[in-house]
């Protein structure tokens, strides 16, 4: 491997790998996003999809699809679905979060308004739902159309579950699978089936995919209590500003005493925040060693990812996504 190969991040690795299904994927995305009657939808998703996420998700189709050897075409319509369906999601949550930024730009719903992102979101789940159907694959159908479901039932348990200080971790967990990890585990879980893989096969992916959505998610939810706003594009305390339980604050509630409770039942049940709030709230989660306890959380999801490759073929493909995992949690140690 060269220096510079191994200066690469393993999501560039991973882009570089399929680069050629990864041009067929943003060709498809563009064509399907076309609509000659309405030219705000192609506007709006524009807007988003050029803004250069780092296109996981699909990648992840395509890379368990390839890593069992398919030679394609119908992992390119998968990755494509999965894409649309992630951002509607992210449509719909910047609407829902009243969020002004997004990926370091404007959102949709403020530079157009939130009828245009909601109505612009219902599209493109509904040309999720065309392109998921063209394999004619009806396994394949029931990932994605269960996946679908379980990210729409996470955002609405999110709702309710958010500034209650009785969210456990259980149900913390049942929200992230929603909104984060039942995508990346339907992203490799359908390329696994495409490939016709072996049952044990597409149950390995599938682990793969819900494992790394989690720790993805922990990581997230740390780094805004602790990440340089360089790294992530927030500004720290965001989620303790919109009064959201993540797992370092349910980790503190739970060994908090009568006075710490208090405090908490202020911040984020009533959401009667002032000046220091956040750094008592830090010092609160140091004192209880909750970042701690939620890194060691992030790492053991990571590193049950990583075995669920171990009943894989030995292949370039099934390395990186290793190295992927250990990437996600690389940037809390």
């Amino acid at each position: 491997m060269s220096g510079m190969e191994a200066a690469q991040k393993p999501h560039d690795r991973l882009a570089d790998a399929l680069a050629d299904d990864m041009a067929a994927v943003n060709l498809m995305i563009r064509a399907r996003m076309a609509s000659e009657h309405a030219p705000r939808i192609p506007e709006v998703t524009a807007h988003l999809i050029e803004a250069g996420g780092k296109r996981l998700r699909p990648m992840l189709v395509l890379a368990a699809a390839r890593l069992l050897g398919y030679a394609g075409p119908f992992h390119v319509h998968l990755a494509a679905t999965v894409e649309f369906i992630h951002t509607a999601t992210l449509l719909h949550d910047d609407v829902v979060d009243e969020s002004a930024r997004r990926r370091g730009r404007p959102t949709a719903n403020l530079l157009w308004d939130n009828k245009s992102s909601v109505l612009v979101g219902d599209y493109l789940f509904a040309r999720a739902f065309q392109l998921m159907v063209e394999p004619a694959n009806l396994r394949v159908l029931d990932i994605l159309a269960n996946a679908s479901a379980t990210i729409a039932e996470g955002e609405v348990l999110q709702l309710t579950a958010a500034q209650d200080l009785a969210t456990t971790e259980d149900i913390y967990l049942q929200v992230v699978r929603g909104k984060t990890a039942a995508l990346f585990s339907a992203a490799t879980e359908s390329g696994a089936e495409i490939a016709g893989g072996t049952p044990a096969q597409v149950k390995a992916l599938f682990d793969y995919g819900d494992a790394l959505g989690i720790a993805f998610q922990i990581v997230d939810d740390l780094l805004d209590y602790g990440g340089s706003a360089a790294v992530i594009g927030k500004n720290t305390g965001d989620d303790f500003r919109e009064r959201k339980l993540t797992l370092p604050v349910i980790k503190a509630v739970a060994k908090a005493d009568a006075e710490e409770r208090a405090f908490w039942v202020r911040v984020i049940e009533k959401g009667q925040q002032s000046d220091g709030d956040l750094e008592h709230a830090l010092a609160l989660m140091a004192n209880h060693g909750a970042m701690d306890a939620a890194r060691a959380d992030a790492l053991a999801w990571a590193a049950r990812a990583q075995a669920a490759l171990q009943a894989l073929p030995d292949h370039p493909l099934r390395a990186m996504l290793s190295d992927l995992a250990a990437y996600v949690v690389e940037r809390i140690n």
